[in-house]
């Protein structure tokens, strides 16, 4: 059976993520779609969301796309040279299961094996996360990487551990060696990559064994050396895993990290792989050459008594 956690918050954070664009010549009209905007859930708790555009957009919209993420869509019209997007939100995060709790998770292929009724509805339904995707493929080679883990009769959330920690072990964190469309095959080989390329490995190597697995984007608290200060705009947007099991629900790994999600991961949303979840994506007319820069800040903030419980 499924443990019942706590619903007392155990952290609270707020996040500044700062998005600016110069660009060459005058843009004379810009579109852009953000997932900038946090999610409520089970172990997370929105209290304060804003996001600011300079220049002021002419028109603007908020949705909730096709996995239930918050998104915007907006048109800047007034020509420009520059482009800003500031969001700022506060979360509180509630308990999530521990190493010892998900020790006793059903065999990996007995969740392989049984096939749940199919819910359209819902935005967290397992099936919509068990197939290639554009950034995710399946394959023989992630397949075998993968069953060094998943032995016969292993528990599925104890494999998934393990492979999160193999992940870390084989593969060195290189942020020039791939690029967004670098294939999972090359990663595999080659040994190296950044967190997006971690996180859409292990769910390749889940996907190829039948299992369930969605790309999550957010952010992670990181330390200053001991004795040093916080440094403003030193942090990074980041990306993990959610891999589903019955009687527990989905349940995040973070191969950069080697570690099981608890108390200092941010979620912004998730979807099949990063394509889903890009926090900023759109097209200018005009601009030429561009540059960008991208500040993040997470900054640990006191408990609040009574921000005890997400919405459900």
């Amino acid at each position: 059976m499924k443990k019942i956690l706590p619903n007392e918050a155990v952290a609270c954070y707020q996040v500044v993520h700062e998005t600016s664009y110069s660009y060459q010549s005058m843009v004379t009209l810009s579109q852009q779609y953000l997932h900038l905007a946090p999610r409520s859930f089970a172990y997370q708790n929105v209290l304060q969301q804003d996001i600011r555009v300079e220049p002021l957009p002419a028109e603007c919209a908020f949705n909730l796309d096709y996995f239930g993420n918050c998104a915007e869509s907006l048109t800047i019209t007034l020509p420009h040279q520059s482009l800003l997007v500031h969001a700022e939100f506060t979360v509180a995060l509630l308990p999530r299961y521990t190493q010892e709790q998900i020790a006793d998770s059903a065999p990996w292929e007995v969740v392989r094996d049984t096939r749940r009724p199919f819910n359209p509805a819902s935005t967290e339904e397992p099936q919509l996360f068990m197939y290639p995707s554009p950034h995710v493929s399946w394959g023989q080679a992630l397949s075998d990487y993968a069953l060094v883990s998943y032995t016969p009769g292993r528990p599925h959330l104890d494999a998934a551990l393990d492979l999160t920690q193999r992940i870390f072990d084989d593969f060195e964190f290189d942020g020039e060696a791939t690029e967004i469309s670098t294939p999972l095959e090359e990663v595999l080989e080659g040994r190296r990559g950044v967190c997006q390329d971690f996180a859409q490995l292990m769910i390749g190597c889940l996907r190829s064994l039948g299992l369930a697995a969605r790309y999550v984007s957010g952010y992670i608290l990181t330390h200053p050396p001991e004795g040093q200060p916080r440094m403003i705009g030193a942090d990074a947007s980041h990306a993990w895993v959610s891999v589903f099991c019955p009687d527990y629900g989905w349940v995040d790994f973070d191969p950069t990290n080697h570690c099981l999600v608890q108390y200092e991961h941010i979620t912004l949303g998730w979807g099949r792989d990063f394509s889903d979840v890009t926090p900023l994506r759109g097209t200018v007319l005009g601009g030429g050459k561009h540059s960008l820069q991208v500040n993040v800040t997470v900054t640990p903030l006191p408990l609040v008594p009574g921000n005890t419980a997400a919405p459900t």
